[in-house]
This record gives C-alpha cells, sequence and structure tokens, in this order.
C-alpha cells in the first residue's frame, strides 16, 4: 500500500476506527512507506490502457456521494502522463450530475477493475472539466468509436492502490470468452476432426 493512499484515505476518523477494532498498528506502517504512489509505474499505465470500463465517485454539495458507471471501447480512459488521466465525456442521458458534483468539488475517486483475473485498481485525482472547443486537439485525441467527445474531463492523479482480489467474482466479456474458452476449444476440435479423417482413410471407411 502506497504513503499516499495512506496519507489521503487515513483520516483521524478512519484512524479511530483503526484504534478500536485493532488494525491501527498494522496500518499505521502504511503512512511511513517509502513508495508515495502518486505516480503511475508501466504497470499502472498498461492496466488502465486495457480497461474498457471503470466506476467513478464524486460528492456533491450535500453531502451526498454519487457513484458513476464510465464504459466505452477498450482504453478509452487515456494516460496522458504518469500524472495526468483524461477520458471523453460524451452525451448520456444529460443528468449532467457527475459535471454537477466537479463544478464544486473536483475530487475523484476511480475503481478499474479486471473480472478475469480478480484485479482491481483504485485512484484518487482533482479533475478539471475542458469543453471541445477550448482543445479540440485534446478532443480529437480522446474520440473512440466514432463518438463526439463534448468535453474532456482531465484528471491530475494524487494516489493509487492495488486493492486485494479477495470477493472479486470472474466475469468474462463475450470477446474474453471467445478469446480464452472458444478458440482454443475450436482450435481442438479442428484437430480432432482432422485426425478423425485421417483414421477413417487409413482404415478404409470412407
Amino acid at each position: 500500500m502506497p504513503r499516499r493512499f495512506a496519507e489521503i484515505s487515513f483520516t483521524d476518523s478512519v484512524k479511530a476506527q483503526q484504534a478500536r477494532y485493532g488494525s491501527r498498528e498494522m496500518y499505521h506502517r502504511f503512512e511511513l512507506a517509502e513508495n508515495s504512489g502518486d505516480v503511475l509505474t508501466e504497470k499502472e499505465i498498461e492496466f488502465i490502457a486495457a480497461r474498457d470500463s471503470f466506476y467513478q465517485a464524486t460528492v456533491a454539495e450535500n453531502g451526498y456521494p454519487y457513484v458513476q458507471f464510465k464504459g466505452g471501447a477498450t482504453g478509452f480512459l487515456k494516460v496522458l502522463d504518469s500524472k495526468t488521466l483524461a477520458y471523453g465525456d460524451v452525451r448520456g442521458n444529460r443528468q449532467y450530475i457527475s459535471l454537477g458534483n466537479l463544478a464544486v468539488n473536483n475530487r475523484v475517486s476511480l475503481i478499474l477493475l479486471d473480472y478475469p483475473n480478480r484485479r482491481r485498481l483504485k485512484v484518487w485525482a482533482q479533475a478539471s472539466v475542458i469543453e471541445a472547443e477550448q482543445n479540440p486537439a485534446l478532443m480529437l485525441k480522446l474520440q473512440t468509436a466514432g463518438q463526439i467527445v463534448e468535453r474532456a474531463i482531465v484528471m491530475t492523479l494524487e494516489a493509487y492502490d492495488w486493492n486485494c482480489p479477495k470477493n472479486i467474482t470472474p466475469r468474462f466479456t463475450e470477446q474474453e470468452i471467445q478469446d480464452i474458452f472458444l478458440v482454443p476449444l475450436q482450435s481442438r476440435l479442428s484437430f480432432l476432426e482432422q485426425e478423425n479423417q485421417h483414421l477413417k482413410t487409413k482404415l478404409n471407411l470412407v
């Protein structure tokens, strides 16, 4: 667990609960960790590039959190550099809840999941909203699958943490099922059919 994660997450009230339930001593050492965890490495960059969705949390001025599912083409969440993430905001149901929340509190938290391999990356960042007319080149960079990007959400990384795989149920997309299960099965079936045909020919059964 990186140091910056502990600095952000372990508030006084959290520390009080850790002390109450006996985990404060264990978690205190993470506050002294050498790894700051506020600069993305190749491991995080590759993981992010392979995702086709994530969950994003923002907080409204009334104090209520709002969690939004974001999905798109694989890699639609871009790593602009080791401290900056961005994605193109395309038209949805036009409720603009996340945008409204960001207007009063620019802090965001993301959870990215790799269900088949049971991996989970948590990200804390400060976000800025850039309208399309402010930076057309950036909109083009963030555009995927022919969708029109109305604005960019650019996030400056504050911290990240790899979460444990416990209780992550493996799930697979249609493409993952095809690649992981069906392709090898079809290949094996083709081989057996050829072998069967060869044996029939050899035994004069055809």
